[in-house]
């Protein structure tokens, strides 16, 4: 239950308005521990409403909600206001924090409305310009992020001291084994096994020795707002650093939306020419769409095993429908790569979707 009286007066303290009757409507929840309302309410400040964000530990909730690696730091800031604040200090587009308490728990955050890139693109065919020119704007705000967010700030920021390295990437890849195939009711013989765990181990080692760069790792259609002014970036407290075609990866190859291959294709030559124009940087295409493939490939597989999981543990089936879909992107690109055949001969003995 929210606390209605305490929730006013914050409310009061930051309009400077007496607000006298506020409504709270509690908004769908993603795969996380936090739940969030839309706080509305009649005034003549021009602010009318706001988002609330309650975390499940006010205390405790101090982690990243997904498995890290990297530097020890001592950096005890909830990583959301840790990360805001070095993104907002590059001129990222975030939601404005007008409230933070560390007991409650609460996040009072700037009400960017409903327009998530996931439903706006559903209002047109995925291979029209206005879809085009969309995605054109979330790898305009995506390439602003790798140039300006790698660097560190004067204050010490949590994405800095983690990193996808080659564990973080095993640790994915056996967070599939384990939920996409094992807790789905099949059996993996020990060989079998540890021949996917070491073609696998191969893959991780390889992302991980690629250049590093700020990355979101949830960059996807829900979780960027459409504004009139730009793409403005949200639930990024699991920034680390990254391989910079992991975050296009996670873009393009959503696991909601399933992109013509023509649009993904036309889309990375985007992202190249425009990193070319604004870096005087050259891109080696053939071999940064290899990397794309790659990266596609270990993303969807974690994320595949990453719904299973959220229905098995969090006991939230909402993501399931996704798998399928998801399972066939990572089809599409192990067929694309002769020497991953093997290994997809061999995974689709125990993944259907990969046969």
């Amino acid at each position: 239950m929210i606390d209605i009286v305490s929730l006013q007066s914050i409310l009061n303290s930051i309009t400077r308005v007496d607000i006298k009757e506020i409504e709270t409507l509690r908004l769908p929840g993603d795969a996380s521990n936090r739940t969030y309302y839309r706080i509305s309410w009649k005034s003549a400040s021009p602010l009318k409403s706001m988002i609330l964000m309650v975390l499940a530990e006010p205390e405790g909730f101090k982690g990243s909600e997904e498995a890290v690696t990297g530097t020890p730091s001592s950096i005890t800031e909830l990583p959301f206001i840790n990360i805001h604040r070095h993104l907002e200090s590059c001129r990222i587009r975030v939601p404005k924090i007008f409230h933070y308490d560390s007991k409650t728990g609460w996040i009072l955050l700037e009400d960017l409305g409903d327009a998530m890139l996931a439903d706006v693109i559903a209002q047109h065919p995925l291979d029209s310009k206005p879809v085009c020119d969309l995605y054109q704007k979330a790898i305009d705000t995506l390439i602003h992020i790798q140039r300006f967010a790698t660097h560190p700030s004067e204050t010490p920021t949590l994405a800095h001291c983690r990193a996808f390295d080659q564990p973080l990437f095993v640790w994915e890849f056996d967070h599939f084994i384990e939920y996409g195939i094992e807790k789905s009711g099949v059996s993996i013989p020990k060989k079998d096994k540890a021949v996917i765990r070491a073609a696998f181990s191969d893959i991780a080692l390889r992302l991980a020795t690629l250049p590093q760069r700020f990355t979101h790792r949830d960059y996807h259609s829900r979780n960027l707002m459409v504004q009139s002014d730009a793409i403005c970036v949200i639930d990024f407290q699991d920034a680390l650093m990254g391989p910079r075609e992991y975050d296009l990866a996670s873009l393009l190859r959503d696991s909601y939306i399933d992109l013509p291959e023509s649009t993904v294709d036309q889309l990375i030559s985007y992202y190249i020419a425009r990193w070319e124009e604004q870096t005087f940087e050259k891109i080696n295409q053939e071999r940064f769409r290899e990397v794309f493939d790659l990266i596609s490939i270990q993303r969807n597989l974690k994320a595949a095993g990453r719904f299973i999981y959220i229905d098995q543990v969090k006991k939230n089936p909402k993501f399931l429908p996704y798998v399928p879909t998801t399972l066939c992107k990572v089809k599409r690109n192990l067929e694309k790569d002769k020497r991953l055949k093997p290994l997809q001969a061999l995974l689709s003995k125990y993944v259907k979707e990969l046969r």
